[in-house]
């Protein structure tokens, strides 16, 4: 099968969140399946252009046509990929190669990335890949369905297209203008992509594709209410048919606490307990908390912003030092007034609390694995990837039943069996608290029944080989294979 995959981000060569580590695992893992063929597109940002890592040669090049401008475009194939995705860039200086820092931001990105999904169809007529499926993803390439119909059908007459919604907050509004002045598609697509009198590019791709996904079962069901989906609701459950949900996986060659090049010491499920009981030795020297081995360390890694739950965190993070002998450490950078938060928490209990207010990726790797509580009281997930990773260095998470955190950690008993964390129902403190509260009780009263928890979550299989299935079995579906 041919399959082209769109994307504005893709580890390692750009990436802002979650959204590039699955453009990094996802093409991979579908180009590991006998029979596939698997092209990724990502814009040539100034970033991986400077990069002298990357080895490239330009293979095209041609001019996009945006309403009345006409702007060039090169396509750069990658030369020294390690696997059989093939990835291709697209150059403009105007639009990427010359911005520096983050690579969304700027007051045109509606602009920039209609560009870059009309160049994709470009450049796969281009480099003569005529992809049995497309698959495209957020509000940057949420145009491809919509163009496809409108104006590639005839260079595509049996391609069929996914769209894959990672986070629906973010949806590509803009003024109705942008519809003639940009984008200038057939007047019949009006509708397609009108919202209230603006224009919505994944209204339009939700309307267009022949099939829709999202990166958790659990978060598919969600978006069939206001609450979680930011307006489209309506949209989404008039076209509940072809909306599903596949939980995403994680790289567990890069995250692998047998391999990992950031820790001082390896593990694995059968020796993790000398391993990780190292590993929270130099961590808790490494961030400045007394070295005690008996006591549990609760670790966040996490982006310091409202939705992941650190409200919740705040309410009852001085009742937490108070009443539990136990240590917190806080990984990240984000909204200030949390930033501030935990830097005077810190300060208040010196010996109980660290805040590492930085973006460090070794620091992160260490944080997973000598933590013994992960937090991630999230009050939506898509589909996470924290909790994964903590599970996979032996690190118990206790989470908001929401979105993926929901698909992923089924909750444990009172005696830490049949689930895989701790978990709580309702979006607020006391309910949080009580599910730390159960966690910690298991650690302190039944340390036996913890670390055979951890046991049971190091030896799941978060690998991207069931998604990628799943993600098969929907292209066989639409091709109607």
């Amino acid at each position: 099968m041919k399959i082209a995959i769109l994307a504005s981000e893709g580890a390692p060569y750009a990436k802002s969140g979650g959204l590039g580590d699955v453009m990094e695992a996802l093409p991979a893992a579908l180009a590991r399946i006998e029979g596939n063929e698997v092209v990724l597109i990502l814009p040539y940002y100034k970033k991986i252009k400077e990069n002298p890592a990357y080895e490239v040669e330009q293979v095209a090049q041609f001019h996009v046509a945006l309403g009345w401008r006409r702007q060039y475009a090169g396509i750069f194939r990658l030369l020294n990929r390690n696997d059989s995705v093939q990835v291709f860039f697209v150059d403009s200086q105007y639009y990427f190669g010359a911005r520096p820092g983050a690579i969304y931001g700027d007051v045109d990105d509606g602009e920039r990335f209609a560009f870059f999904s009309k160049a994709c169809l470009d450049a796969l007529v281009a480099v003569d890949f005529v992809p049995d499926v497309i698959q495209c993803n957020d509000w940057q390439t949420a145009l491809v369905p919509t163009l496809l119909h409108a104006q590639y059908r005839a260079l595509f007459p049996n391609t069929k297209c996914m769209y894959t919604i990672h986070n629906i907050e973010y949806q590509g509004w803009a003024h109705g203008d942008f519809f003639d002045d940009v984008l200038a598609l057939p007047w019949e697509y009006r509708n397609t992509l009108d919202m209230g009198g603006s224009v919505n590019l994944m209204k339009g791709a939700i309307e267009s594709a022949d099939l829709v996904t999202t990166v958790s079962q659990t978060y598919a069901r969600e978006l069939m209410y206001p609450y979680y989906a930011h307006g489209l609701d309506g949209i989404l459950a008039s076209n509940a048919w072809k909306l599903t949900g596949i939980t995403n996986g994680i790289d567990v060659g890069t995250f692998n606490p047998e391999t990992d090049p950031h820790l001082p010491a390896h593990f694995n499920a059968d020796s993790f307990r000398e391993g990780k009981a190292a590993c929270k030795a130099a961590l808790q020297e490494e961030v400045g908390l007394p070295i005690r081995e008996d006591v549990p360390l609760m670790v966040m890694v996490t982006r310091l912003a409202g939705h992941k739950g650190l409200d919740l965190l705040c309410y009852i993070a001085r009742r937490l030092m108070w009443e539990e002998d136990c240590q917190l450490l806080v990984v990240g950078t984000g909204e200030p007034r949390f930033e501030q938060f935990f830097r005077e928490l810190a300060a208040e209990f010196p010996d109980r609390v660290a805040a590492k207010l930085i973006f460090d990726l070794g620091l992160a790797a260490r944080t997973y694995a000598g933590g013994d509580i992960y937090l991630m009281p999230s009050k939506s997930e898509p589909c996470g990837l924290s909790q994964m990773n903590a599970m996979r260095y032996g690190t118990v998470p206790v989470v908001h039943s929401t979105g993926g955190l929901k698909d992923t950690v089924p909750p444990v008993d009172e005696n830490g069996q049949n689930g895989l964390g701790f978990t709580f129902q309702s979006y607020n403190a006391d309910d949080f608290y009580g599910a730390l509260k159960r966690c910690l009780r298991l650690y302190n009263e039944m340390p036996e029944a913890f670390r055979a928890l951890q046991y049971t979550d190091m030896c799941q299989d978060f690998s991207w080989n069931v998604p990628a299935g799943k993600y098969m079995e929907l292209f066989h579906q639409m091709l109607g294979w």
